[in-house]
């Protein structure tokens, strides 16, 4: 209640206590995180989509994790997708209102022609945006699993509203109602846990690292001969002809240096293993 009182140290001390609270909100909400994370996944291998719905803080929460996807992980451009009430413009500026229309959710949700392989997911850190109550109504008519992550309890009579829910509660903000702080850092969180562990059962991941990025400017194309080079015996002149020889396919290039295949069968036993680095190396090794 004093915080336009304290110094700025004391303030930052209050700010970084109530902080760690989020990591406790998330801790608790594991078991509900680890299905959507299943649930995401399962569409991702039936072809289907993960499709954000949210607004303000939320929804540009959304946007920009579908939109790190494709170049860290490799994946196809709105294989996860973000939508925000008001459109692109509030991405930049708040729109107000535009979270108040159900009937727009629901039109976005139409317009992406969701279906029963896609997961709707709503983000609505207060629990009541209706344009994110609208965009799950009409996800669930038309059979996509739906999931709601909100930063309150659960509402009465509003069990089902998704079939999955995440109420993540790290307790009020410090400055009243200004959800872009401990609500904002718990979406983001559990937003980067979801599609983390979901691409990682994709096999966008070996060990601990990212092999399935698109090495399409200098700093990526450095980093897929760094990671090369750490899990291979090859230095950089030959991580660099072996990424090459690959068609600038990491996976490829790694299945390759590891097993001495070539970049054909080293492409096929990625097929046969779902992507998988590992799993293929093993086949490897039972083929040779």
């Amino acid at each position: 209640m004093a915080i336009d009182r304290l110094s700025i140290a004391e303030a930052l001390a209050v700010m970084q206590d109530e902080d760690r609270r989020c990591i406790e909100a998330v801790e608790a909400c594991r078991e509900q995180i680890a299905l959507v994370v299943e649930s995401v996944s399962k569409a991702f291998r039936n072809g289907g989509r993960l499709i954000y719905v949210g607004a303000g803080t939320s929804g540009r929460l959304g946007v920009l994790d579908a939109s790190e996807q494709p170049p860290t992980f490799g994946v196809p451009v709105g294989m996860v997708r973000g939508i925000i009430a008001g459109g692109a413009a509030a991405l930049t500026q708040s729109i107000e209102g535009a979270e108040d229309q159900p009937e727009e959710g629901a039109l976005a949700v139409v317009n992406t022609e969701a279906g029963g392989h896609d997961v709707v997911f709503g983000v609505t850190t207060g629990g009541r945006a209706p344009f994110v109550i609208g965009a799950l109504t009409e996800a669930r008519k038309r059979n996509a699993c739906t999931v709601l992550l909100t930063c309150t309890p659960p509402l009465q009579n509003e069990e089902n509203l998704a079939d999955i829910q995440i109420h993540a509660l790290p307790g009020p903000e410090v400055i009243t109602g200004s959800t872009r702080l401990k609500a904002g850092t718990v979406t983001k969180l559990i937003l980067n846990q979801i599609t983390t562990l979901s691409m990682i059962q994709l096999g966008k991941v070996y060990e601990n690292l990212m092999v399935d990025l698109r090495p399409v400017n200098r700093k990526l194309v450095d980093r897929a001969h760094r990671i090369l080079t750490e899990l291979t015996d090859l230095d950089g002149a030959g991580a660099e002809r072996m990424l090459e020889e690959s068609g600038m396919d990491l996976k490829v290039a790694l299945v390759m240096a590891i097993t001495g295949f070539s970049a054909d069968d080293a492409r096929d036993l990625l097929d046969a293993s779902g992507g998988h680095v590992a799993t293929a190396i093993q086949r490897a090794s039972r083929e040779s």
